[in-house]
């Protein structure tokens, strides 16, 4: 009888630890954001295997403003998020994603490059990159590679 009295107890507070750490992550949760989603995502296809344009839209879902702050991907070790302004391209340590809106990383504006590719993707190839974020979890986007004139249909809602 005391070996039973002993797994019901064990079995309560099993039961209360799980809901417990339930309830903790449960309001975690209710914090977090929805992961930002991603849409026309593309590179054209590099001319040569010294650096390329990576493109899309990065839309946030949620009610807090968020930052892309980096990109990885195995194509390059040198991933740089660059702002044109004025005509001119530099590089930004980040980009605001707003509150319930997009960035749009396109041609002529926002982008992201990479730089000393260790191959030259063609036409029909598929890049995986990690998109980071100052505060949502980190994404992966499949870019799919283009002939060098395509133009995603998004790129020209202005």
């Amino acid at each position: 009888m005391n070996a039973r009295t002993t797994r019901t107890l064990a079995a309560a507070l099993s039961l209360t630890a799980a809901f417990a750490i339930s309830g903790c992550s449960g309001s975690q949760d209710d914090a977090a954001k929805p992961a930002p989603a991603v849409s026309d995502a593309f590179m054209p296809e590099p001319v040569n295997d010294k650096m390329a344009g990576a493109f899309m839209v990065i839309k946030n879902g949620s009610k807090t403003a968020d930052k892309l702050t980096g990109v990885t991907s195995t194509l390059s070790d040198d991933l740089q998020i660059h702002e044109t302004k004025d005509q001119k391209m530099q590089q930004v340590p980040s980009l605001d994603v707003p509150a319930n809106g997009e960035l749009k990383l396109e041609r002529g504006g926002s982008h992201i490059m990479f730089m000393g590719l260790k191959t030259t993707p063609k036409v029909g190839d598929k890049v995986t990159v990690e998109l980071r974020f100052e505060k949502a979890d980190p994404v992966k986007v499949e870019l799919d590679v283009k002939e060098r004139t395509y133009t995603a249909h998004n790129s020209n809602a202005h």
